[in-house]
């Protein structure tokens, strides 16, 4: 699987001016990928004002999403603030070549922002089928919480979309590789870079580990589009021959 991750600065709160910015870069894709991804809240940055930006599920972020899909014959994905029923959802699209949609609503809502107060949690991971490939993706938070992103479902990359602060860049990168070897899967992070609102930097690292927790793309501080590969039948290979997957606890997640 080809994949090319975006790391950009983002604008606040202006949705518009985002969606232009990251078709930009899309359009600098030279070639087919199979999937594209976008940061955290892309279209506005990690904003506790949700009332500001939320858009429906047919809003205009959805439609570009589609079109950018079946434009590239590839799947996209990153969140947006979505209101559904009076709530607003930190919610992650992954919207396939198609335009079919799939979406996991963000569980573990960061309260050190207080993202608990304006945002509703979800409930349940979800785990996509894709070319070939088992995807569960998550979002930022999601990282410090190993038993909910346990490989349990035999998934084979896990895939995190952040706005994940300089101050605590030290626990992203450990917290990705850890993620990457217990689970032993591709594990994909994706942030943001520059400085928002609240004054909050940001300076990327975006990355891509192996089932091993070797660097397929190394933490990244700059602007750009990075590109690169999965092999499944090595991650298969490796399975079978370490196989600790097949020693892990079992246990019961509680709501």
């Amino acid at each position: 699987m080809k994949i090319a991750v975006i790391q950009s600065n983002l604008s606040w709160e202006e949705p518009n001016t985002n969606r232009a910015l990251f078709y930009k870069k899309i359009t600098e894709v030279k070639g087919e990928v199979d999937l594209i991804v976008l940061p955290e809240m892309f279209t506005s940055g990690f904003t506790m004002n949700p009332n500001q930006v939320a858009e429906p599920m047919n809003g205009e972020s959805v439609v570009w999403l589609k079109d950018i899909a079946k434009q590239r014959n590839c799947a996209i994905t990153g969140s947006v603030v979505i209101e559904e029923n009076g709530d607003y959802f930190n919610r992650l699209l992954f919207v396939f070549p198609t335009g079919e949609i799939e979406i996991y609503d963000k569980k573990h809502l960061f309260s050190l922002a207080g993202e608990d107060k304006k945002y509703k949690a979800g409930k349940s991971k979800i785990i996509v089928d894709y070319r070939g490939f088992r995807i569960c993706p998550l979002i930022c938070y999601d990282l410090r919480f190993p038993v909910f992103s346990r490989n349990v479902e035999d998934y084979d990359i896990l895939l995190y979309v952040a706005n994940w602060p300089e101050t605590r860049i030290n626990a992203w990168d450990i917290l990705l590789r850890a993620r990457a070897i217990e689970n032993q899967c591709f594990t994909i992070g994706v942030n943001r870079i520059g400085e928002d609102h609240n004054q909050l930097s940001y300076n990327g690292h975006s990355q891509a580990i192996d089932f091993l927790g070797n660097y397929l793309l190394e933490p990244q501080e700059k602007e750009g589009v990075f590109i690169f590969e999965l092999d499944k039948n090595q991650m298969i290979s490796s399975r079978k021959s370490l196989g600790f997957l097949s020693d892990k606890d079992a246990f019961t997640l509680l709501e």
